[in-house]
């Protein structure tokens, strides 16, 4: 028998029929309103979505949309008539600003307000910026789809664009720029790009793959001061290099889009304390995605999510603990990109290795890389080799090569 939520009751009797609330239009929110409608759900649905686009696939943003090889028509996630058959209500442009669990309340940023009977909380990330470079008017950053529009115009005209960060989406932007002939400059604080997740060997793999294709990668560096009157003509780096620039992307990693909680009662600081399933310590709220600290079995403690496929699963887990359905396994860490023409896929934490060894070469842009502790596999990079998947997830599952 398909699973449904049934009307609950409030302490003072009056009957409740407020439904769910999902706050957030990422993909986490997505695929917990498509999962409780799949899994027999009827009730009110509502879906709160910041930005006054329909939730929206966001890999495409620094790539085939920042390229110009797909239109914007083709990122939604579903067509507007999706929603209506699945009777959701779709609020764009509404940022939620307050949260009372007590009253079971959302409000709302045009002064509305949202009653629930229960709630995710989905609202993702912000990008972190740099005082130092803050209003000029030829800095970007990227998150969203109207960013990655304005960058897309930026780059097409062939300027020398400089990267600072070299994390997954500081890297894909200059993959995407070369592409487009850009001039690219890729500055990195750390001796290596994602040296803190991969560690220095692959670390220095990634940073070979850009030299490769043109891009000057310049680690173990940061931006001490800025020439220009409104808009950046060079940087000066704590080297003592000076690089002259058309345009700035900060790709300095991401917070979590939580500001907006902090009288709630919710431990929120730094991510939602959430369970493997999306549970927080409230029980008529939920957490999934770049929002939520999840906790993660492998690691023993709460880890922020922030990637694609995390996102796609918790959404999933959610709605089904929302209606009291298993909510299946646990997801594994994982992420992937697209770089060069390259598949790059992860699983695991290759932070908990004290080895890593190599099948085939990576001079050959083909291998594997497998990060085992103590003998036991605890993480797996492959570079073009997707079929592989399954195997890397179940080596990293049973921890057994």
């Amino acid at each position: 028998m398909a699973a449904k939520l049934q009307i609950m009751s409030t302490s003072n009797g009056q009957r409740r029929g407020d439904g769910i609330v999902i706050v957030g239009g990422g993909l986490a929110g997505q695929r917990c309103a498509e999962t409780l409608r799949r899994s027999g759900y009827e009730g009110k649905l509502r879906l709160v979505c910041g930005e006054p686009h329909r939730p929206y696939d966001r890999p495409p943003l620094s790539k085939k949309l920042l390229a110009g090889t797909c239109s914007t028509d083709s990122v939604p996630f579903r067509p507007v008539d999706w929603y209506e058959r699945h009777c959701i209500d779709v609020l764009l442009g509404i940022r939620a600003t307050e949260l009372r669990p007590a009253e079971r309340r959302i409000g709302l940023s045009d002064h509305g307000t949202l009653h629930y009977d229960q709630a995710l909380i989905a609202t993702g990330c912000r990008p972190r910026t740099l005082p130092l470079l803050a209003g000029y008017e030829n800095v970007s950053l990227l998150r969203t789809l109207d960013d990655s529009k304005e960058l897309h115009d930026v780059i097409s005209q062939r300027p020398r664009l400089t990267v600072i960060g070299a994390g997954f989406i500081g890297q894909e932007v200059a993959a995407t720029a070369r592409e487009l002939d850009a001039e690219v400059t890729m500055i990195e604080a750390a001796a290596f790009p994602l040296q803190r997740i991969l560690g220095a060997a692959l670390g220095s793999w990634f940073a070979e793959l850009h030299r490769a294709e043109g891009v000057e990668v310049i680690t173990g560096c940061t931006v001490t001061s800025v020439e220009g009157n409104g808009r950046v003509r060079a940087l000066k780096l704590s080297n003592g290099q000076r690089l002259n620039t058309d345009h700035v992307l900060v790709a300095v990693g991401v917070a979590p889009d939580t500001a907006w909680l902090a009288s709630s009662g919710l431990e929120a600081e730094g991510g939602i304390r959430a369970d493997e399933h999306g549970r927080t310590s409230i029980p008529t709220l939920m957490a999934a995605g770049d929002s939520a600290r999840t906790f993660d079995r492998q690691l023993g403690i709460h880890v922020l999510g922030s990637h694609w496929e995390a996102a796609a699963l918790q959404g999933a887990h959610a709605a089904r603990a929302m209606l009291g359905c298993d909510p299946g396994p646990a997801s594994l860490s994982s992420f992937w990109t697209d770089q060069y023409g390259i598949r790059i896929q992860y699983v695991g934490h290759a932070e908990l290795a004290d080895r890593v060894t190599f099948d085939g070469q990576p001079a050959s842009r083909h291998f594997t890389a497998l990060f085992t502790r103590g003998g036991r596999v605890v993480a797996v990079l492959l570079v073009d080799r997707p079929r592989a998947l399954p195997l890397a997830r179940n080596l990293v599952t049973k921890g057994t090569a």
